[in-house]
């Protein structure tokens, strides 16, 4: 794809988003009183909304506590695979149940992979291992539509070293529920 391809695409990708945005402030009717959490507090909870209000950014994904398969939102992969492992099967499929159980959720899957390989390799592993999740998260209920995936390959490290531990972090799909971007 040429420069000018991509930046027509980008353009177009971005009008999409914004006009898909634009007049979608819904109000969530709760029954129950639901924590507010500042994204900016590291987590914290801020107070609660009662029933009617509209939903803070946390409250678009799974709010569960820590420990359970749905407060996990990473799924890491062994060296030049993209096969989930048993260990991390739990949170693709329940994060799938939920999705299967909430169908106006959205997430996006982001692929990734540590810095070893060429950068057109491992895009193409980061987004083969986006979809290894996806079909799990398929199998559970949940809906194509529900489910994006993108691959950053090696651009988006968590770990800047260089070494087993370090490329370790980074062979991963992230969960990402709309808005938490």
């Amino acid at each position: 794809m040429n420069q000018h391809a991509f930046f027509q695409w980008a353009l177009m990708a971005l009008i999409l988003v914004l006009v898909g945005c634009a007049g979608t402030s819904e109000t969530v009717p709760t029954q129950e009183p639901v924590d507010v959490v500042d994204p900016t507090a590291g987590g914290a909870e801020t107070g609660a909304i009662v029933g009617g209000s509209s939903l803070s950014r946390r409250q678009y994904g799974p709010d569960a506590p820590p420990g359970s398969p749905l407060a996990q939102r990473a799924i890491y992969f062994d060296y030049d695979a993209a096969t989930v492992k048993a260990e991390y099967r739990p949170v693709a499929e329940a994060h799938g149940t939920y999705l299967s159980e909430n169908p106006r959720i959205r997430v996006v899957l982001e692929g990734n992979a540590d810095e070893r390989g060429t950068r057109e390799y491992n895009i193409a592993l980061g987004e083969r291992r986006a979809h290894a999740v996806r079909r799990i998260m398929l199998y559970q209920g949940a809906q194509p539509e529900q489910i994006q995936v993108v691959s950053y390959g090696e651009e988006r490290p968590v770990s800047a070293g260089s070494g087993d531990s370090a490329w370790a972090q980074n062979r991963r799909v992230e969960i990402v529920y709309a808005g938490e971007e």
